[in-house]
């Protein structure tokens, strides 16, 4: 699969701009803040209809214009298809694929995309929630039934949430606390499942990765962390419901005493060891830096060993802060599918990579020779 031209209106920093990528490595190359990142963005809206910075298709829209659309030729399925995004402000967007309207779901579908930004590279000693959204983007677009589940989830835990924190007094909240509580555990057992079977399987394929990438044989490990009380997160999800009840009674005046919720998969990590130790806690910078590229690059290897394709690789601003030797294994890591990589103007990276390059400055795309 593959994004074979793409046009931009009014969408961030492009009032126009279209570009034509190359099936292999394309190098978007610019000063800071010229939009580069912006063009990765529009690529990654296509897999998925969903950005990787905010929640709020408004902020996409330029601060100037009420609506914004991204146009696109992709290859995927075996032919060429056309793709629009049109989002306009107080509306929800639109969604086409060869001209019928599709949802974000079910453009997973056809098109999916595996971003590596430099937020990224605090995969390893960020906090949980950096994990939990590493699984989040990436199960979104293999599993189909995944974003279902998760939406369910967020919408039961906020309004389990502000029935604790405004109970007092309020029969008719109370009232309702155990249907939110009851949805909340049905909904935490199926994330749960997809989430332990992603995880094994990153961790199957981080760790040979891993293994050469850190030169000297290090061991990843990759272990999934959900409620104490589920024993086994690959089991039916009845059984993980079953064993969420017993947490959750466990814990329910602790949850009505501090006004939080207590149960569910909101708190889920994924837990990463090299040699043994926790690589959050005892993780140098370079094997910090490592470790989540493995992870990164074990993510596209999942989406080729799950639909028979590599999925579209958007590199951000990540190879000019890798020394040589990282940089070097990146780039021999990415060939078989498209890659987009921004740079500024680092004719290093160009030389390296080989790959088409585009030039970005002032919301304008240009093709350099």
């Amino acid at each position: 699969m593959k994004a074979t031209r793409i046009s931009l209106t009014n969408f961030r920093s492009y009032a126009q701009a279209e570009a034509a990528f190359a099936d292999g490595i394309n190098v978007i190359c610019g000063p800071n803040a010229q939009g580069k990142t912006n063009l990765l963005e529009a690529v990654y809206m296509l897999a998925g209809a969903r950005s990787f910075r905010t929640r709020f298709d408004r902020e996409m829209i330029a601060f100037d214009a009420d609506a914004a659309a991204i146009e696109a030729e992709i290859w995927a399925e075996g032919r060429e298809q056309k793709l629009s995004i049109a989002l306009r402000r107080g509306v929800k967007k639109q969604i086409k694929l060869n001209g019928v309207r599709r949802t974000g779901t079910e453009l997973c579908e056809s098109i999916r995309a595996v971003l590596f930004s430099p937020d990224d590279l605090g995969l390893i000693k960020d906090g949980a929630a950096a994990r939990r959204r590493l699984m989040d983007m990436a199960i979104t677009q293999l599993r189909p039934g995944y974003a279902k589940a998760l939406s369910d989830f967020n919408r039961l835990y906020e309004n389990k949430s502000r029935i604790l924190r405004d109970h007092l007094g309020d029969r008719a909240m109370m009232s309702a606390l155990g249907d939110f509580s009851d949805g909340l555990c049905r909904a935490s057992a199926r994330l749960i499942r997809y989430r332990a079977s992603f995880a094994a399987a990153l961790g199957e394929l981080a760790s040979p990765i891993h293994r050469e990438f850190s030169g000297s044989g290090e061991e990843l490990e990759v272990r999934y962390k959900t409620v104490s009380t589920v024993t086994d997160p690959s089991a039916p999800a009845e059984v993980i419901y079953s064993q969420l009840l017993e947490h959750l009674a466990a814990h329910e005046a602790a949850e009505l005493a501090s006004g939080q919720c207590l149960t569910g998969a909101h708190k889920d990590d994924l837990e990463i060891f090299i040699n043994g130790r926790s690589a959050r806690s005892f993780a140098s910078q370079g094997q910090t830096r490592t470790a989540a590229l493995s992870l990164k690059l074990a993510e596209r290897e999942i989406f080729l060993r799950d639909t028979g394709e590599y999925p579209i690789l958007l590199l951000d601003d990540v190879l000019s802060e890798l020394d040589g030797a990282r940089r070097e294994f990146v780039l021999n890591r990415i060939g078989g599918g498209q890659t987009l990589i921004t740079c500024c103007e680092d004719e290093q990276i160009v030389r390296q990579t080989g790959g088409k390059v585009f030039f970005v400055e002032k919301g304008s795309v240009r093709e350099g020779n």
